[in-house]
């Protein structure tokens, strides 16, 4: 392992940094799915990945969720280099097409993959990304830029400062530390701070060690997305064990094609079932649905418990309150590097069109790689969730393909960084109802007026030979510096 590290001593000379460029490793931000998937496939290519993970073990997102199924089967959740990389060890993969949780994701997968003798030399765990730039390059200036390898400083467990140089950085971090507000303007709705000892994020383990705080409660779930979805079942469920629990539902619009899904037309079967039965326990009354309900203030009770305002006039009453309203990304370790991102998504600006939630769902995402979430920072790349900004169209298997192309980008392997290499079920239904027949994005959107409700999204374009791995309208070209060698 080259000497990159370091808690104390300087860095060295502009001259010398670049003499040694080639020497130095990739950064890789987060030891989650993809961020460890980027090592195997950065390892398989020859080139030395340095994994910093803030937590204490590998996979602290999917393990902050370990309760939760996915409704993705195993087949679409290992990544092809790190399954190689496991297989010459003697790993029996899971059976491909059961389903597993947050935990079994870790157990089964990433843990043992972290402590193959190829992959543990190179994952540094309790070291929290504080910062990212070029070596005294600082934001603004242009002169020899390129020419300098990134600086990632990092704090460990003690709160040590120290740096990484790196030849190339993947920013896999992942948006799970990072909830939405209740506010339905995207800010936290007032009183919300205040009522924090009642609001829980995410999805919480309602029918495990949170069962407590919620058996017998009148609780709300504001938020429409799988993570409400998920734990709106798991209360129903809750609320037929444990007399007077009552389950309400704040969701912003009327329309809940989206929430419920397209059913057996979904190539995910579990995703399909799960919007179904959230339509059965609303229909037979065991969940309140209150829409549209936009949370606008919180206020709180002479016994403690909480008034919730929406901006329509209306006002409910709950002894608990989770957010499910979607996540987003951190990117304040990135102030020093020079970003292009879509101004609404908070995504690569390439990338944004191809995954708009109100054109696209995770099944209509056309494969992108090195291009779509290259920076301007050369040798800077945005992958995983994070990459996603505010869209929740994001599955594995199209993490796995990002770091699979950016790897071949920074082995100089360009041909194979532009190949598709990923084959997506589509789900059962549209995302959007918004698009107009005749537009453009009419030709791109899944969703047209001849397209049957709850039926599969059109078949994906052929793409032209010189066409890239997305075949984006909003297409531009390969970086055109070569990787450093």
């Amino acid at each position: 392992m080259s000497s990159c590290c370091s808690s104390n001593r300087r860095p060295e000379t502009s001259s010398a940094v670049r003499a040694n460029f080639s020497s130095l490793p990739v950064a890789v931000i987060g030891g989650g799915p993809v961020g460890l998937a980027a090592a195997a496939q950065l390892l398989e290519r020859g080139l030395e990945p340095v994994v910093l993970e803030a937590g204490a073990s590998v996979g602290t997102a999917p393990l902050a969720w370990g309760h939760v199924p996915m409704f993705s089967p195993w087949r679409y959740n290992v990544d092809r280099a790190a399954r190689a990389l496991l297989g010459r060890h003697g790993w029996t993969a899971p059976d491909a097409e059961t389903f597993p949780t947050g935990r079994d994701l870790v157990e089964d997968y990433l843990a043992p993959l972290a402590r193959l003798p190829e992959l543990a030399p190179h994952l540094r765990l309790n070291t929290r990304v504080t910062g990212v730039a070029r070596l005294r390059a600082g934001k603004v200036r242009d002169a020899g830029r390129e020419e300098q390898p990134f600086e990632v400083r990092f704090e460990d467990a003690e709160g040590n400062e120290g740096r990484v140089l790196a030849r190339a950085v993947i920013v896999a971090s992942g948006t799970w530390g990072n909830p939405s507000p209740a506010g339905s303007s995207g800010l936290p709705a007032i009183g919300e701070r205040e009522a924090a000892d009642r609001i829980r994020y995410g999805m919480p383990d309602v029918l495990g060690t949170e069962r407590a705080r919620y058996a017998g409660k009148r609780v709300l779930v504001v938020g429409s997305g799988h993570s409400a979805i998920g734990t709106l079942i798991d209360l129903a469920s809750l609320a037929g064990q444990a007399p007077g629990t009552a389950v309400l539902w704040a969701a912003r619009s009327t329309d809940l094609t989206r929430a419920y899904g397209g059913g057996a037309a979904d190539q995910l079967p579990e995703r399909g079932a799960l919007g179904q039965r959230l339509r059965r326990l609303v229909e037979t009354g065991t969940i309140e649905l209150l829409a549209p309900f936009s949370v606008d203030e919180v206020q709180r009770g002479a016994d403690g418990s909480l008034r919730i305002l929406g901006a329509e006039g209306r006002m409910v009453q709950a002894d608990e309150m989770i957010v499910a309203t979607g996540l987003r990304p951190d990117l304040g370790i990135l102030r020093k590097v020079r970003l292009d991102l879509d101004p609404a998504l908070e995504c690569p600006r390439v990338l944004a069109p191809l995954i708009d939630p109100n054109l696209h769902s995770c099944g209509t995402v056309r494969p992108h790689g090195a291009e779509e979430l290259a920076q301007p920072d050369a040798g800077l790349f945005l992958a995983g969730m994070v990459s996603y900004g505010r869209a929740p169209t994001f599955l594995l298997a199209t993490g796995y393909e990002q770091v699979r192309s950016i790897a071949a980008f920074l082995a100089g392997d360009l041909k194979a960084a532009r190949r598709v290499e990923l084959d997506l079920p589509q789900t059962g239904v549209c995302s959007s109802n918004r698009v107009l027949p005749g537009t453009a994005e009419a030709e791109s959107s899944c969703c047209t007026p001849e397209t049957p409700q709850g039926t599969c999204c059109a078949p994906k374009p052929e793409l032209a030979e010189d066409a890239p791995c997305c075949g984006s309208a909003a297409r531009k070209e390969m970086v055109q510096a070569e990787p450093a060698e």
